[in-house]
């Protein structure tokens, strides 16, 4: 029976033992081994045999990059609005024996400057620039803590801001201040359609003008030109009439004949008189029809006498 006991206890002994001495280390993940309450070493991953009762695992540090919610804090802009800014921090440890004893608790230091270091610098600048410089204050943040983790063994990659909330009165500003804009730009936007409008009028009623008056101009050429041929024509014909007129004259019997044309056309206008018109004016040889005649063919004979222009 004390046997037993003691191959019991020895076993136990054996587990003890070797839960002190056999460490496992995941992947990116160092362990920092103290001995004697001594920084003795930095355990990568892997299997590792340690002195039992000697060393033990201090510090497990991840080598992953870890986000760290930063609370919401109150901050002041330049032009004294007061807002709610919270965000979020990357960071990465990268040397796990500066982040065990470079300080006490690396990720409390980098929420407090992280803080810190946004409120300073949202305090350089106003409030409509802070919704516009979101990157600029990252950036600030970043270099901040970044400078000051060189210490830690930590690496500060990015920090963003998640919500900038100011206050319920500025809100309200905002919101009308941008609804003044959108109506502001409503109207320079109808006031543009109009004015292009009325120029498109214009346009279209001076070309609608040159177009009539251009119009009419052609119409009133075309017409002279008419015109012109017409009495070009009536010229040409009347010559032409003259022409044979004279010729028939020439001709033998060419007298005879106009003398019987001049009495017809002389019976037939004064047969037309008492028809037309109650007041008759009478020559005083109405019955000497022949001295008429004679004094018509009288004027022929004197213009066809006459010498015909040179050319």
């Amino acid at each position: 029976m004390e046997m037993l006991v003691g191959v019991a206890v020895f076993v136990v002994f054996v587990i003890v033992l070797l839960i002190k001495t056999a460490v496992v280390v995941p992947q990116r993940n160092e362990y920092v081994i103290e001995r004697l309450g001594k920084y003795r070493d930095t355990l990568s991953a892997g299997f590792h045999i340690l002195i039992p009762f000697l060393d033990r695992v201090a510090y497990k540090r991840s080598l992953k990059e870890e986000p760290i919610d930063i609370p919401a804090q109150t901050c002041i802009t330049a032009d004294n609005v007061t807002m709610e800014v919270d965000g979020v921090l990357y960071l990465q440890v990268i040397n796990a024996r500066q982040s065990a004893y470079g300080i006490e608790d690396y990720r409390f230091a980098a929420i407090q400057l992280a803080q810190t270091s946004l409120r300073s610098a949202i305090g350089k600048i106003t409030l409509d620039n802070t919704f516009e410089a979101r990157e600029t204050l990252n950036q600030q943040v970043v270099d901040a803590l970044d400078e000051a983790a060189q210490n830690w063994g930590v690496k500060v990659l990015r920090y963003e801001i998640k919500d900038i909330q100011p206050p319920r009165s500025v809100l309200e500003a905002m919101e009308k201040q941008m609804r003044a804009e959108r109506e502001k730009r409503a109207e320079i936007a109808r006031s543009e359609g109009e004015k292009q409008a009325l120029i498109n009028r214009a346009e279209g009623e001076r070309a609608e003008a040159i177009a009539l008056s251009e119009g009419e101009k052609m119409k009133r050429i075309n017409e002279a030109e008419g015109r012109a041929q017409e009495i070009l024509k009536v010229a040409g014909a009347t010559a032409e009439g003259l022409r044979k007129v004279a010729a028939a004259l020439a001709a033998p019997g060419g007298h005879d004949a106009a003398n019987l044309d001049v009495a017809k056309k002389y019976l037939d206008q004064f047969g037309k008189l008492a028809s037309e018109n109650n007041t008759m004016i009478l020559p005083g040889n109405l019955t000497d029809v022949a001295s008429m005649v004679a004094t018509a063919m009288s004027t022929l004979r004197q213009t066809d006498s006459r010498p015909a222009p040179s050319s």
